[in-house]
């Protein structure tokens, strides 16, 4: 029988046939691409004829054609759906793929061809793109440590590989650690709480197999359980179990690899001549350098630690007079924001969440990219990789631009946060290929599935993402959607949450889910005037761990993470009740990968645009000017990596962004 995720897809859009797909069909899969891919590198390489764009680059853009396809498949899943075989096999390919990519990146004779056309690009009669392509190129396999030799190529090769490992363990320990760890509640312990959350944890329940309610380390349960419980007991026992994952001592522990991982970053940035992982990283971003990051940081840290110290004063103040002694505590924090914004706004967010429904929200987000950017989405009918998951043809003037997966629903299986990935990229080169975009996030199921502000606002992000992907018009792959620099691939989710806080937007689509009726006006006004409300503690909470990130990296790699850790947050005057947003041992972005390593900034480094991105929209009096959406999809969301991304954004913008914008967005202008 032929595997079939290496048969041709016939299928509407050429989807991989996922009712077809078994767990055992990936490691043949896999062996056959990774044997293909070789083939065609080392065809590459061995060609006698001189080096060409098209016989050298564009040969490597179609290289791993097929190994691209499994790998769409395979990592969404293993993220989104993980299996023990799933798991199993993310452990034995990680370093298989590692060492992959360094015999393509440290090939000699690969690395002869693309640098003797780099050196001599200016006699090529080469597009701005292709240009663009080649220098990336270039750029990745002197990064990867192509002009290394002998022990030290080795040494490379061996902690690229040692990477890989510990990356995916890490990743593994902490979905273990969520998916484990569970408590009942009692009928007492439910008391207080809104129904909306009451719901949650008896669904959460059901699906570990639980008589009744059960509180799970599930954001989207955990955070209103923080913000609404008022057994103080519970609170902390809640907050504690979150705050420990990947720290739980045995098997998944996740402080060793944390230090391990720091050593072998520090190691490999020395090989390439670079004082640290931070410089080396920065390199290649729109940042630069660990100084430009960290001045950033500590404008922003200065005013939202005097906003949180004043607040917390205020919060220690109520606790009190609610008979509770002693200092306020972390799990305290977002129970009394909570009270205090009932009291100040006389805005009870769990009223919001009747007029919340995920339906609504992502008819919301549609309708957005509808009115900015034309485009149109057809319901598909399934299967898709799991029942949870719904799809979407996407047009735009009746003609096919991208298909559209949404995952939404949180389950054991799935690791926590949420995330945009292309199972498949938009590219032209070998003929027109569409994406197919997945968003996953961690909802709680209901019927219907309500969601809090935040949430709304996580589906926004992601779906900015999305349209990063499903926008992108470039011809390599190599460059399209969301390959771009770290520090800027955050601005097209980020400044998508912004049309939430449209007031139009709401008042088309947030209805009540039994009535129909639209969000009073009243309550509309209370949660837009309550939209700077607690930014102290979430810039705080932020920032603190973009710090730690960046010192970690900036320097000598630290023996004891953890301890270091404890160093960085008492000389900045990190605050009493509140914590790292990401606490080392369960900080994936840094650590699940080296995606984020160095680069946790790059939120705030593309809220600093996204703020003046937005204000492009409201300087022509109009959230959704088409002139603006035009330059926004022509400059940003259509170019993918094809030029610079401090030249995208002049293109888009005109002017250097500005830090202003981001802080009186988050109500600290005041205070600096």
């Amino acid at each position: 029988m032929t595997n079939p995720l290496l048969a041709d897809w016939t299928g509407p859009f050429a989807l991989p046939p996922f009712a077809a797909i078994g767990d055992g069909d990936f490691a043949p899969a896999f062996d056959a691409a990774l044997t293909e891919a070789r083939t065609n590198i080392a065809r590459i390489a061995a060609n006698a004829e001189p080096p060409t764009f098209a016989n050298t680059i564009e040969a490597m853009e179609q290289a791993e054609t097929l190994l691209d396809r499994v790998s769409g498949v395979f990592y969404n899943l293993s993220s989104a759906d993980s299996t023990p075989a799933r798991e199993a096999l993310m452990r034995d390919l990680a370093p298989k793929m590692a060492a992959f990519s360094s015999e393509v990146t440290m090939n000699k004779a690969l690395f002869q061809r693309i640098d003797t056309l780099w050196q001599g690009h200016e006699a090529l009669d080469l597009t701005p793109e292709q240009l663009r392509v080649l220098d990336l190129y270039h750029k990745m396999f002197v990064r990867a440590g192509a002009a290394l030799d002998g022990a030290e190529a080795q040494r490379m090769a061996a902690i690229r590989e040692r990477l890989a490992v510990l990356s995916t363990a890490f990743s593994q320990n902490l979905l273990a650690d969520e998916r484990d760890w569970f408590r009942p509640l009692s009928e007492e312990d439910l008391e207080g709480l809104p129904d909306f959350v009451v719901e949650a944890a008896r669904e959460a329940g059901r699906e570990r197999g639980q008589d009744g309610p059960v509180l799970t380390l599930n954001r989207s349960l955990i955070v209103p359980f923080l913000q609404f419980s008022p057994k103080r007991e519970l609170r902390e026992i809640a907050y504690e179990a979150w705050g420990a994952r990947g720290a739980n001592g045995g098997e998944t522990d996740n402080r060793a690899n944390a230090a391990e991982i720091l050593k072998l970053r520090e190691e490999r940035a020395h090989l390439l001549g670079f004082p640290n992982f931070a410089a080396f990283k920065l390199d290649d971003e729109m940042a630069k350098t660990p100084t430009q990051v960290r001045d950033l940081l500590m404008q922003v840290w200065a005013p939202a630690r005097r906003k949180a110290e004043a607040d917390a004063e205020t919060l220690t103040r109520m606790m009190h007079e609610d008979g509770v002694n002693g200092d306020l505590e972390a799990w305290d924090w977002r129970y009394y924001s909570e009270k205090r914004r009932v009291a100040e706004f006389d805005f009870d967010e769990s009223l919001l969440k009747p007029y919340l429904s995920l339906d609504a929200m992502i008819g919301a987000a549609f309708d957005t990219a509808h009115r900015l950017f034309g485009l149109e989405f057809r319901e598909l009918d399934g299967p898709f990789y799991h029942p949870d998951v719904r799809g979407w043809e996407v047009t735009r003037k009746g003609a096919h631009v991208a298909v559209f997966l949404g995952d939404y629903f949180a389950r054991g299986s799935k690791r926590s946060g949420a995330w945009c990935s292309a199972m498949r990229s938009q590219k032209k080169l070998g003929g027109e290929t569409h994406a197919i975009v997945v968003n996953v996030c961690n909802f709680t199921k209901g019927n219907p599935s309500l969601l809090s502000y935040d949430d709304a606002r996580t589906l926004f992000h992601e779906f900015g993402h999305a349209l990063h992907q499903m926008l992108s018009d470039v011809t390599y792959q190599f460059i399209s959607g969301t390959s771009v620099s770290r520090d800027f691939v955050e601005l097209p989710s980020q400044l998508y949450e912004h049309w939430l806080e449209v007031p139009e937007v709401l008042q088309r689509h947030a209805r009540h889910w039994k009535t129909g009726e639209p969000m009073p006006q009243a309550l509309l006004d209370k949660l837009l005037a309550a939209q700077t409300y607690d930014q102290g503690f979430s810039t705080v909470e932020y920032v603190a761990s973009a710090l730690v990130d960046l010192d970690f990296h900036d320097g000598p790699a630290p023996k004891d993470p953890m301890a270091r850790q404890a160093e960085i947050l008492k000389s900045i005057g990190m605050p009493h009740a509140i914590r790292m947003r990401h606490a080392t041992p369960h900080f994936s972005h840094i650590f699940s990968g080296d995606g984020y390593s160095s680069g946790y900034y790059s939120y705030m480094w593309s809220e600093v645009m996204d703020a003046d991105a937005f204000a492009a929209f409201e300087e022509r009096g109009d959230a959704f000017d088409p002139e603006t959406a035009e330059k926004l999809e022509k400059f940003i969301l259509s170019a993918g990596g094809s030029r610079p991304a401090d030249e995208l954004w002049l293109a888009f913008r005109g002017k250097k962004p500005g830090i202003e914008a981001l802080l009186k967005g988050r109500g600290l202008l005041e205070t600096a």
